[in-house]
């Protein structure tokens, strides 16, 4: 049986057997939680975390070579001397390449090896960042292209359109970096955005409103500041408050004013169901999809490309924040922009609030860190305010500004500033109602 018209032109069967099966193992790899080892969690964290066990000194030299590859690769194709931010971003990267071998061999000041400085960044962030991003870019191959981000779009598109003023594709974004990481999440809307399926401005959105810390990140900061006793309404009340934020910061500027035209349509005909609309879309990209090995090898090479220009931004970037934030007041003169919101939304001690949403700047677990033996409404504000912010300096800026995504530093930074005071407005009455009706 064959498709007439423009439709398909391989058989119905062999494109339907191409969406559904190579689908269904990015969303296996990326979605579906299995238990090894007593560990629940996704396949593709299991890789990662394998490989680490596994040769757990191969990984740190494979990242040290990444991290000196990724330095030298700007120089080598000239786009170094693209702009300021990129000449900046480039020394930048010679100085990662500097501390990312003082973290290898354990040389230099003392000061840089308290755990929450070098030790910190190359170990908890560097190194599982430098897998995640390749390996996550192989299976990413059968999550995006042979249908299904297609699909979802069509799907999705009267949800994600009025409230977020994205494509329905874009959920596939969100999800991705909820259950696995905002690197993830980030190459997947640089692959869409090249492809011409997103716009500047949601691409923009997308980088900035979807890809925060993985729902694994969140346990780790909810142990720092003693939530797991209510696990639950702390995880699902932060994740609807980080997309309700979304949607309020999607409104206004910068984002509200960023180009909005892209070469690829994605309107849904009104003369079909949405239903048939979304099957149709999805055969259509699976018929005409790559082979398989070639899309592979395609998205290992972005992979690798990302984590190059990430890994060495992490290090010093990172590293820049963390110094600012233990040893000078720059944190605490910044938290004085917090201080009246902090104070509004009744917060028990509203400067240490201030300072603490200040500092998720540079790193985003920094916050928990400074609030952790504080009481239960400062904790639980910060915890939210740590995830829903979304944008640091020792990350997850680093990684948008590797992708192609044309958002410039300072508009990062006022969407930053947007997110933390709207995060602490509205998270403020959810933690003194969960105060109430589970501690009374």
């Amino acid at each position: 049986m064959e498709a007439t018209g423009s439709m398909l032109t391989k058989p119905v069967w062999s494109s339907a057997l191409k969406l559904v099966l190579f689908s269904l193992i990015g969303i296996i790899f990326f979605f579906v939680p299995i238990e090894i080892n007593a560990k629940s969690t996704i396949p593709l964290d299991h890789m990662v975390s394998w490989l680490r066990a596994t040769s757990p000194k191969g990984v740190e030299i494979y990242a040290l070579l990444m991290i000196i590859a990724g330095s030298v690769y700007p120089f080598v194709t000239g786009s170094w001397n693209a702009n300021i931010t990129q000449k900046v971003l480039s020394v930048l990267k010679v100085v990662g390449v500097i501390t990312a071998l003082m973290a290898f061999f354990s040389i230099g000041p003392a000061i840089l090896f308290e755990k929450d400085m070098l030790p910190f960044l190359f170990g908890k962030l560097v190194v599982p960042v430098g897998l995640i991003v390749p390996v996550g870019a192989i299976f990413l191959a059968f999550l995006i292209g042979f249908g299904l981000l297609e699909m979802v779009g069509v799907l999705l598109q009267p949800v994600m359109r009025p409230i977020f003023k994205t494509p329905g594709k874009s959920a596939i974004d969100a999800v991705a970096s909820f259950v696995g990481s905002y690197s993830i999440g980030l190459l997947i809307t640089n692959r869409v955005y090249k492809s011409g399926q997103y716009s500047a401005k949601e691409a923009a959105i997308i980088a900035t409103g979807f890809s925060t810390v993985s729902a694994t990140f969140m346990v780790i900061v909810a142990k720092t500041l003693g939530l797991m006793e209510i696990w639950n309404l702390f995880f699902w009340s932060t994740l609807v408050l980080t997309f309700v934020v979304t949607a309020i910061t999607v409104r206004l500027r910068p984002l509200a004013r960023l180009d909005d035209s892209k070469p690829i349509a994605d309107e849904v005909p009104s003369d079909l169901p949405r239903i048939k609309q979304a099957v149709n879309e999805g055969l259509q990209i699976a018929n005409k999809s790559e082979p398989v090995l070639s899309s592979i090898f395609k998205n290992l090479k972005e992979g690798l490309l990302m984590a190059m220009s990430i890994l060495p931004s992490i290090m010093s970037v990172g590293l820049i924040g963390l110094l600012l934030a233990k040893y000078t007041p720059v944190f605490e003169w910044l938290g004085i922009l917090f201080y009246p919101f902090a104070w509004i939304a009744q917060m028990p001690d509203p400067m240490l609030v201030a300072k603490a949403s200040a500092t998720g700047l540079a790193e985003m677990f920094l916050p928990a860190l400074i609030a952790a033996k504080s009481d239960f409404i400062t904790r639980f504000v910060i915890g939210q305010i740590s995830i829903s912010s979304i944008l640091f300096f020792s990350a997850s800026i680093p990684c948008i500004l590797s992708t192609e995504i044309p958002i410039s530093v300072r508009q990062i930074v006022v969407v930053w500033f947007q997110r933390t005071v709207l995060t602490l407005l509205l998270s403020s009455p959810v933690a003194y109602a969960i105060q109430h009706f589970t501690m009374s």
